[in-house]
């Protein structure tokens, strides 16, 4: 029997602004070797999906806005076998469809609103909103995927109604075909960074997730012919967005040798920043896996990353990084805060100083990449998840 699914994102391509993204990205085109699979997606029309624009009702708060696409996408969906959701954007849609259609509903755990507390500046009352639909989506779901044993232990301790039978762990992945190492050095020079001096370079959203005023702060103590290099954009509010642009102002004027380019570069453009790095940066205070760190390593770039979530299952202190320990129940201790930013940034000079160590932890990181992150590999473990979901549900 050829196994139906509709898939239902926030994001699909063209439009991707996270982890979640790219992965849907990723898995969708191996999961239709395996299974006939419809996508739903939010936003403006685009090829292979289905897309609802997220405008009812006008002018209401965004996550109520968010929960009419959800009910225009629930109204979309064809006749399928089962559904299977991404984010708690399309959570709530996931939950009524499995209800509305008596079919199985499997949820995709990428983050936890609970482990989000600073998404009440964003959303307001919104954040309460996002918080019900996910737990109502993950307490009835017949089956969930963690992206990280990290994360499922999280999801676990976050939703204790759910039965631990129920709950399985599909890694994250990495395409190494589109990230891998690029000896052009166009991209990077023409932005004024030099690849033949050592550089650390972070990548992602101006969040208090991703933890960057720590390596804001950290860049400080790094060795001063080390170049810091930001690909950082699109801040969640505008008091983070003044939080860094104020640090970074400060690093200008006491360091130097710093650039920030706060725009979203094509994929293409960031794998030349990755490749030519000493060090990836990676401070999260929390992260589920982190794809990114995946994107760096498969470009065969060292990391230093903080030891949260699924971070570790992804870097391996000692061969493809060094990790350092944070502990996100004092994040409002600051000496504690200080102590780690410290860290980071002896982590970081221990590599600048030696680049051979840096160059054969990024071997040893795309190696792994290939060897352990396949996109086929998680696709044919998704499928299986459903074939579970769906003993589940008729049980």
């Amino acid at each position: 029997m050829s196994l139906s699914v509709s898939l239902l994102t926030r994001e699909y391509p063209p439009t991707i602004y996270g982890g979640a993204g790219v992965h849907v990205a990723q898995l969708v085109p191996q999961l239709r070797k395996l299974c006939e699979v419809e996508v739903q997606c939010m936003g403006e029309p685009r090829e292979g999906a289905t897309a609802h624009a997220e405008d009812f009702p006008p002018g209401a708060n965004a996550a109520l806005r968010v929960f009419g696409a959800d009910l225009s996408m629930v109204a979309a969906i064809g006749d399928v076998d089962l559904v299977h959701s991404h984010t708690w954007y399309a959570n709530l849609a996931g939950h009524l469809a499995g209800l509305f259609k008596d079919v199985p509903h499997v949820v995709s755990a990428h983050s936890l609103e609970p482990h989000r507390p600073w998404k009440a500046e964003q959303l307001g009352g919104g954040y309460q909103l996002s918080s019900w639909a996910e737990r109502t989506a993950f307490e009835a779901a017949d089956a969930v995927i963690a992206v990280s044993a990290g994360m499922g232990r999280d999801v676990l301790a976050s939703y204790p109604a759910i039965d631990p039978a129920r709950l399985h762990v599909v890694r994250n992945g990495i395409d190494p075909d589109e990230f891998r190492p690029d000896p052009g050095t166009d991209v990077v020079t023409a932005h004024g960074v030099d690849p033949d001096r050592p550089s650390v370079v972070f990548v992602g959203r101006i969040t208090r997730q991703k933890g960057l005023i720590h390596l804001v702060r950290a860049a400080e103590r790094l060795d001063p012919e080390t170049q810091l290099v930001l690909l950082a954009g699109a801040p969640d509010t505008p008091e983070i967005a003044r939080q860094i642009g104020d640090a970074f102002a400060h690093l200008q004027q006491t360091r130097g040798n710093v650039v920030w380019i706060e725009k979203m570069l094509p994929r293409a453009e960031v794998r030349q920043f990755l490749t030519h790095a000493t060090v990836f940066a990676c401070p999260s205070v929390y992260e589920p896996l982190g794809i990114v760190n995946l994107e760096a390593m498969a470009c065969e770039t060292a990391v230093v990353a903080s030891a949260v979530g699924g971070i570790p299952e992804v870097v391996v202190d000692g061969e493809t990084g060094l990790l350092v320990p944070y502990d996100p129940a004092r994040a409002d201790d600051p000496a504690f805060v200080a102590g780690f930013e410290s860290d980071f940034a002896d982590r970081i000079n221990t590599l600048t100083r030696d680049p051979d160590r840096a160059a054969a932890f990024g071997r040893a990181g795309r190696q792994r990449c290939i060897d352990e992150f396949s996109w086929s590999k998680i696709a044919a473990e998704t499928v299986e998840v459903y074939r579970r979901a769906l003993e589940v549900h008729g049980s």
